[in-house]
């Protein structure tokens, strides 16, 4: 089951509410609260793109750039050890850290080893 709609470079992830019987969901990935709800998935996805659209306008209103989700960049910490190991792990393949780590990351998410956010 797919529960996450795209649009324009936004995601978002989509519940419902049985009490309510409505579909409801918000942007993720940006600290703008940007939210939409319908009670049917036609009136869902309308709403979706709707939200997407004024977002984008209302921050051109505003005179400020619209966040954009991941911007493809990520800081991590972790312990020294498995920094020094992952860093003889790269230079044994004769890679840069920072690619070696593209790399396992990238083959963790196509294994469907990272499970997509909850709420």
């Amino acid at each position: 089951m797919n529960n996450t709609l795209t649009y324009q470079g936004y995601t978002a992830h989509i519940e419902f509410d049985a009490q309510d019987r409505l579909f409801f969901g918000r942007l993720d990935g940006i600290t703008d609260i940007v939210t939409f709800h319908g009670e049917s998935v036609e009136e869902l996805l309308r709403a979706f793109e709707e939200a997407v659209d004024g977002y984008l306008a209302m921050s051109v209103q505003l005179g400020r750039r619209p966040q954009t989700p991941y911007s493809g960049r990520i800081s991590l910490r972790i312990p020294p050890n498995a920094h020094a190991q992952a860093a003889a792990r790269a230079a044994q393949e004769g890679k840069s850290l920072a690619r070696w780590a593209q790399e396992q990351l990238l083959r963790a998410v196509e294994q469907g080893a990272v499970a997509a956010p909850q709420r």
